[in-house]
């Protein structure tokens, strides 16, 4: 499958990988210490702070796409409210904490609270969890359809392009690119809207022609499974690129504000995604690729220029994610576990680049493996989420913390049960549906578990403190 494109519309598209690259490496090549690599200096102003996180965070757009066209509104509830709700828990707990802290990642609080051991297994969660694989699979679509190319020619010079200033200029060059792909995605999606309402109609065509479920709440979804897509949302709680920026914000306020700045802009951003995945299910129903609603949307109603200025905001929105991620994975290899097993003496140096390679192996095999987005979003927030949200967010708060061998056993206990109940179901399907054991999706054991576990170290700490004797 290939998009039709005009000369113009080609042109629009280098401009924006032109100026995108130019950008990048406009960034110091000097800026090599790990305060300067890792967090920008901690300088990232208000402005620079939501450009880069409401960017950064919007990546799956595909998956976005795919998700209303079966789904309808749901899509919003879904996976725009559960996010908004823990965003908000973020921002107003968090947020502050994170950056008071002045430490670089996950990881390293990790092992400030509960010691070397636990931050080693966090950052292999955190590493799979950041896993560019769905934006690598995004963007190796999206190039597929403008240039003709193979998927794997498209995934390899996506990579490219993602990563050529990241080595030179770390954090600062990722935001930098991120506040002009921030504008860019805007202008994508804001484009397309009018030419939906001139060519389709208005949003009384939606009431009247879409499905009565995609006018539900529910989408035709179970509840529980609703339920695990609230849990997923918890994921804002322990994303490494939020707990990133915000350890390079100038100060705390701008953290907290910066975080609930942003989900003014995501709310915007959401209405102009979910109302086009609407407009697709209604003008072109019978889509036997979902993924395909907006690119092929795009193709039927946009004329020249307009096209290329809607596949350029949405290979913005990927791109964000892509390199951001990109990076992040990379960092948490490089410091957080070799850095941990080693010296950590020149490690972003010396590991950074190992591990964008290991980063770009296993992302090409999960998203080949899995060429479903929203599967590869659903697996790894079932299998990362239960055991990093209770770790994470105990060391936060030193009434929360307890013995690091509890909180060792939740994590693995937790990613285990939740690793063998996802297994089962994919080894046992009828007619392509998983049978998870009991009928339960797999993040609840693995939950329960963990935070039963955890509930007993804080049980063991309670009752020693309440044993103590008087001085």
């Amino acid at each position: 499958m290939r998009i039709s494109f005009s000369i113009y519309d080609y042109a629009v598209i280098i401009i924006y990988f032109a100026v995108s690259i130019f950008i990048g490496l406009k960034v110091k090549a000097s800026d090599k210490t790990n305060e300067a690599y890792l967090v920008a200096g901690r300088r990232i102003s208000l402005p620079a702070f939501v450009a880069t996180l409401v960017s950064t965070f919007y990546g799956g757009i595909l998956g976005v796409g795919e998700f209303t066209y079966n789904y309808g509104f749901s899509s919003w509830i879904m996976n725009a409210f559960p996010y908004y709700f823990f965003i908000t828990i973020f921002a107003f707990l968090l947020a502050k904490k994170i950056r008071k802290s002045s430490l670089y990642t996950i990881p390293d609080k990790l092992e400030l609270v509960y010691g070397k051991k636990v931050s080693i297994i966090g950052a292999l969660l955190v590493f799979l969890l950041v896993t560019p694989a769905p934006y690598l699979l995004m963007m190796g679509i999206i190039l597929q359809l403008i240039t003709g190319w193979s998927i794997q020619i498209s995934i390899l010079v996506c990579l490219i392009v993602s990563v050529i200033y990241l080595f030179k200029g770390g954090l600062k060059a990722d935001v930098n690119v991120n506040i002009f792909e921030f504008v860019i995605m805007y202008l994508g999606f804001a484009i397309i809207l009018p030419f939906c309402f001139m060519k389709i109609g208005g949003f009384g065509v939606l009431a009247e022609k879409l499905p009565p479920e995609h006018l539900s709440l529910t989408g035709g979804n179970s509840f529980s499974y609703i339920i695990v897509w609230f849990l997923i949302g918890s994921w804002s709680l322990v994303d490494p690129t939020f707990h990133q920026r915000c350890y390079a914000a100038k100060n705390e306020n701008t953290a907290k504000k910066g975080v609930l700045i942003s989900l003014l802009f995501w709310f915007v951003f959401d209405f102009l995604t979910v109302t086009a995945g609407l407009y697709a299910k209604v003008f072109l129903p019978d889509l036997k690729d979902a993924p395909m609603a907006y690119p092929l949307l795009a193709d039927s109603i946009l004329p020249s220029v307009a096209k290329g200025i809607f596949f350029t905001g949405m290979i913005a929105t990927v791109m964000s994610t892509l390199h951001s991620y990109i990076f992040v994975s990379a960092a948490t290899f490089g410091n957080d576990i070799i850095g941990r097993m080693k010296s950590k003496t020149d490690t972003m140096n010396k590991f950074s680049k190992l591990g964008i390679i290991v980063t770009s192996v296993i992302s090409i095999v999960i998203s080949f493996y899995f060429p479903s987005i929203v599967q590869i979003w659903y697996l790894i927030g079932t299998l990362c989420i239960p055991p990093l949200l209770i770790s994470v967010v105990s060391s936060y708060f030193e009434k929360l913390n307890i013995n690091s061998t509890y909180v060792l056993l939740s994590m693995m206990i937790s990613f285990l049960i939740s690793l063998v109940s996802f297994l089962t179901g994919q080894f046992n399907q009828v007619n392509g549906n998983p049978l998870y054991l009991f009928g339960i999706e797999p993040v609840y054991p693995g939950l329960i578990a963990g935070l039963g576990i955890y509930f007993i170290g804080l049980l063991v700490k309670n009752n020693k403190r309440t044993e103590s004797p008087l001085p």
